[in-house]
């Protein structure tokens, strides 16, 4: 079991830039300096191949992602400068979310990447900061490996996993459910297997109570044999752009009752971090520490 941290693969943005990159780092920094797990299993991830992401994505984008050729509307859309960095930071991330997958179904207590969630990306378009959908290379991965059949990815990222929904919509074996801001990114919402819409301004009870009943129904609904959850720290009602009111409680909640839901059924849970773009870093980082203290809590220390 580990924890896979790609932080030292940084992209080179610009100092106006107002994605969080900082945050990665600082995430590592705050799990290695808790001894939560013992410092030999915070490890550096590898790099997704071809192979694995040619099973979400179509060859022709994936060359345009590698040679730096991507249209004009997928570049706007991405909202990074292209680089090689950025190339290979998206398969460090994705390469996490898979290796994070093979543990928990090797046997593991916990398999927990420190990026990932990258559920804009679509088979053919980057988008909303997402090159890669390291969920849908994770899923199909494990497949292909023959350890699970039927895979659930739980996404409570505050904005809709479009890219996620796009990637599975015809494949009955990855059961999507996406718990999202009804009126925030992005404008079109294709449809998950489950999605629940919350309006702006959802506070911790409601939100709480809406994951409990959409979280039992995709449980039952997709007879998974692993579990990818995206763990964002956007529903945040200080994150700029979440558009919700949870508190650090409530989403440390949130937290709990996935990992209860998920463990009290027997399935194996891979843990992604996904969005988080509060103004003070230190709220995502305490945001995304609690999950990680969460997926490894009641282990032996």
């Amino acid at each position: 079991m580990a924890i896979y941290s790609s932080d030292r693969f940084v992209l080179p943005l610009p100092e106006w830039h107002r994605f969080p990159m900082a945050k990665y780092a600082r995430l590592r920094d705050r799990v290695e300096q808790s001894g939560i797990v013992p410092g030999d299993l915070l490890r550096e991830p590898p790099a997704a191949t071809d192979p694995e992401i040619l099973r979400a994505h179509e060859a022709d984008y994936l060359a345009r992602a590698v040679s730096g050729q991507f249209l004009a509307e997928e570049a706007r859309a991405l909202g990074f400068p292209w680089s090689p960095q950025l190339i290979e930071r998206s398969r460090r991330s994705a390469g996490a979310t898979v290796a994070a997958a093979r543990d928990v179904l090797a046997g593991a207590a916990f398999g927990i990447n420190l990026a990932g969630g990258t559920h804009h990306a679509s088979p053919d378009r980057c988008a909303g900061y997402c090159v890669f959908n390291d969920s849908a290379i994770a899923a199909r991965a494990m497949q292909a490996e023959g350890l699970a059949r039927r895979v659930l990815i739980v996404d409570c990222d505050v904005h809709q996993g479009d890219g996620t929904a796009l990637i599975f919509a015809d494949d009955p074996t990855v059961f999507t459910f996406s718990i999202h801001g009804e009126r925030n990114y992005p404008l079109r919402k294709p449809p998950s297997d489950l999605d629940v819409p919350l309006p702006d301004g959802t506070g911790d009870d409601a939100y709480l109570a809406a994951l409990d009943t959409g979280l039992a129904e995709a449980i039952d609904r997709s007879r998974a044999d692993l579990a990818i959850y995206l763990a964002g720290a956007d529903p945040y009602q200080a994150d700029r752009f979440g558009r919700m009111a949870l508190t650090m409680p409530g989403l440390e909640a949130r937290d709990r009752l996935v990992f209860d839901a998920l463990r009290s059924r027997g399935i194996p849970v891979a843990v992604s971090m996904a969005g988080g773009y509060s103004e003070d870093v230190d709220d995502i980082v305490a945001i995304h520490f609690a999950t990680v203290r969460l997926a490894v809590e009641g282990l032996p220390g």
